[in-house]
């Protein structure tokens, strides 16, 4: 009896050991492979993209983007008035009629003058990955920047090159977020998930048709 304790106990620790190994290991891959790809806007701004591709995040009870939405929008915005690509594609969750972050990002897009024909809208974009796979294989894009914190970029660009993309990416570290150490500790296993997702190039919850970027964003209203 004590030996097969022994034995499920040894089992479990190697178990363990190999688990941080692979989340270790996968997260080094990913932010190695990806921080020289984290530039400023300047450097964006001649890259010649062919869209810039905001990430979404919460959006308040009355449609106003939380804070940590409203900077990656903000650097989107600057983005596209820099001249870093002549497209935007706002991608966040519209799981249901009643909450649809993508919507709520080209209104705030379109009220600091961005053009509503040149704001696309993903309403499919559940996750990092599946934001990155769709701009790929909807909206067709070859070359895009990625606008959110650096926390997130490396994953974000992770996925968008590794699903076939040219990718750079601007941080949009402009405040400090109260929730930040959360943050941090959620992106290390999600690093680790976009890395087998990108292994397998697992496709993305709805693909849907394709979608050319060479017409009005209207049209994802």
């Amino acid at each position: 009896m004590f030996k097969a304790v022994r034995w499920v106990l040894g089992a479990l620790v190697i178990l363990a050991v190999a688990a941080v190994l692979v989340v270790a290991g996968t997260n080094a891959a990913v932010i190695l492979s990806t921080r020289d790809d984290i530039v400023d806007e300047q450097t964006a701004a001649s890259y010649d993209a062919d869209a810039i591709v905001v990430l979404g995040a919460s959006v308040m009870p009355d449609g106003e983007p939380s804070g940590i939405l409203k900077d990656r929008l903000d650097d989107g915005i600057s983005l596209y008035f820099a001249g870093a690509a002549p497209k935007i594609i706002m991608s966040g969750d519209n799981g249901t009629q009643s909450y649809n972050e993508c919507w709520a990002m080209k209104q705030y897009a379109v009220e600091q003058g961005v053009p509503s024909e040149d704001v696309f809208c993903d309403h499919a974009g559940f996750s990092t990955y599946e934001t990155m796979y769709r701009a790929r294989h909807v909206f067709g894009a070859n070359r895009i920047v990625v606008a959110t914190q650096t926390y997130h970029l490396y994953r974000a660009l992770y996925a968008a090159q590794g699903l076939g993309m040219q990718a750079i990416g601007v941080p949009s570290d402009y405040s400090d977020y109260a929730k930040q150490p959360w943050y941090d500790t959620r992106e290390v296993p999600a690093r680790t998930k976009d890395f087998f997702q990108v292994l397998f190039n697992v496709p993305s919850t709805f693909v849907g048709d394709p979608i050319s970027l060479n017409q009005s964003g209207d049209v994802t209203n």
